[in-house]
């Protein structure tokens, strides 16, 4: 079989991927290398986040929807007692309040109330679709519109680490929750703000970071395997 086959019969690749990366860009970035006409991945990570990005070739593209509905891992950190527009650091700070007098009782207590099945509405810097346009795009234009809420389910929400402002946590949920909007929830419920200024993916469904690739590592390994084949 020859190098081409292989991804166009279907493989299913495992990114780390790192900051600054659009999840389109690392599909472009494959794509370019193996030429197979269908490459993509299974559920966008912000530039601003790192980890897991599953990218499917040839007829595993058809795996994506399944891929995409499974549960997912996260681990990051929020910095209590400011507040951003995007609830991220992708907007500047607009908001400062003081966190001296939150305790570690209250924050394990506040974040006990996230766990289980809630509506949660998404941040208004998001692709959600709003009447045709993205939500990001009435944001940009300083538009206000409502965001329907959406159905999700948190099964873990653990506090790893206290180094106040900063708080290191793991999140274990369902398709479709923004981790975003619990920063900007968690910090409301807190009564303090709080933005998410790390998010990593860890896991979606059985596949685990642990087993995948860097961007560029990949990339060579691509590029190696493809003159081997060729060189047969």
């Amino acid at each position: 079989m020859s190098f081409l086959d292989k991804y166009n019969n279907g493989q299913t690749l495992l990114v780390d991927k790192d900051l600054n990366w659009t999840s389109f860009d690392v599909v472009k970035k494959i794509k370019n290398i193996i030429k197979c006409k269908k490459v993509g991945h299974a559920g966008t990570l912000d530039p601003l986040a790192t980890g897991l990005l599953i990218i499917c070739t040839g007829k595993n593209t058809k795996k994506i929807n399944d891929i995409q509905n499974q549960d997912k891992v996260y681990t990051g950190e929020f910095i209590l007692g400011k507040s951003t527009p995007s609830h991220d650091l992708e907007t500047e700070f607009n908001s400062q309040k003081d966190f001296k007098n939150i305790t570690k009782d209250r924050i394990e207590e506040i974040s006990k109330r996230f766990v289980g099945e809630q509506l949660q509405r998404p941040p208004k810097f998001s692709a959600v679709k709003v009447n045709g346009k993205r939500a990001y795009e009435y944001a940009r234009d300083n538009e206000e519109v409502k965001i329907k809420e959406k159905n999700i389910n948190i099964y873990e929400f653990k506090i790893i680490e206290y180094n106040l402002p900063n708080i290191s946590f793991k999140i274990s949920c369902t398709k479709g929750t923004y981790i975003r909007s619990i920063a900007r929830d968690f910090g409301e419920e807190l009564g303090c703000g709080a933005v998410l200024s790390k998010l990593r993916r860890t896991e979606i469904g059985n596949y685990n970071v642990e087993d995948a690739f860097k961007v560029n590592d990949l990339a060579d390994k691509l590029k190696k395997e493809k003159i081997e084949s060729n060189n047969r």
